[in-house]
């Protein structure tokens, strides 16, 4: 295995048989590393070094390997830290491979979760279109229960869905098609404990939290998330939306400096930090 944060290296195009092997093995939940089938390498320079590009085992075996139960975190920003325009525009910030990126983390996850805000602004569908796999059941989180039920997530169908609110918000009756289940309040938002542990409850253990910035950073701040990806565009805003935005500390020793990979997709770079044992 190679040293972590030690490498930038470009994805593979898709192999069929490595993804549906991946797929499988994202089923059955090993306990022990078990390479799913021979991985192939081409040789590249970075900075005048030779060094094998990571295909799809390389990418995405560690994260299954992380354990039946994790939380994996995504966001897609610009240089300088923006996930969207003021206005809320996010289409696209980054590329092409990194939306594949997405669809796949998706495919391999048990649940994809979204903040409110996300519906609102991008109202996405959450369902795999652009890989083979199945549709994760998605996870809409908006502790108000403001969001009314014309959004794609609450009426098409496509996948089973889960409304997660307030529990003083909860009630019996679906949202458009979603169920409705009342969650533990933290702060202004939901306990992200309480989401991990509902979920899992459900068998929903391998999470994918695709935003936006202020779900994902709830997450981080409570030291619930396992994963952090930040695929990076080559794009300067210059205003707008953050991604991650935690309270202020005092002095750089007390922020985050965890353990990471780096994966070239095209033009962006994405970085995932291993935030296990962090104190985050």
């Amino acid at each position: 295995m190679r040293p972590v944060g030690q490498h930038v290296a470009e994805t593979q195009s898709d192999d069929d048989a490595a993804w549906d092997a991946l797929r499988l093995l994202a089923r059955q939940r090993p306990a022990v590393r078990c390479d799913p089938v021979p991985q192939r390498s081409v040789s590249g320079a970075v900075d005048g070094t030779e060094m094998p590009s990571p295909s799809l085992c390389d990418l995405y075996l560690p994260l299954l390997e992380a354990g039946p139960t994790v939380a994996i975190a995504h966001l897609g920003q610009s240089l300088d830290g923006r996930i969207a325009t003021a206005s809320g525009a996010s289409h696209y910030v980054t590329g092409e491979q990194d939306i594949l990126h997405n669809h796949r983390m998706r495919a391999l996850c048990d649940a994809v979760l979204v903040g409110a805000g996300t519906v609102r602004h991008d109202d996405p569908q959450l369902t795999v279109r652009l890989c083979s796999g199945p549709n994760p059941v998605r996870v809409v989180v908006d502790t108000e229960r403001r969001l009314d039920i014309g959004y794609h997530v609450f009426r098409d169908g496509c996948a089973e869905t889960l409304l997660l609110t307030a529990a003083d918000k909860a009630t019996k009756a679906p949202h458009g098609l979603a169920e409705v289940v009342g969650i533990a309040r933290r702060g202004q938002g939901l306990c992200p404990q309480a989401i991990r542990r509902t979920l899992a409850a459900r068998g929903l253990a391998r999470l994918f939290i695709e935003g936006g910035g202020i779900t994902v950073s709830r997450f981080v701040e409570a030291g619930s998330l396992d994963f952090l990806q930040v695929t990076i565009a080559p794009l300067i805003i210059g205003s707008g939306r953050m991604g991650i935005s935690l309270p202020q500390v005092s002095t750089l020793s007390e922020g985050i400096r965890p353990p990471v990979r780096y994966f070239r997709f095209g033009a962006d770079l994405m970085v995932e930090c291993d935030l296990r044992g962090c104190g985050a």
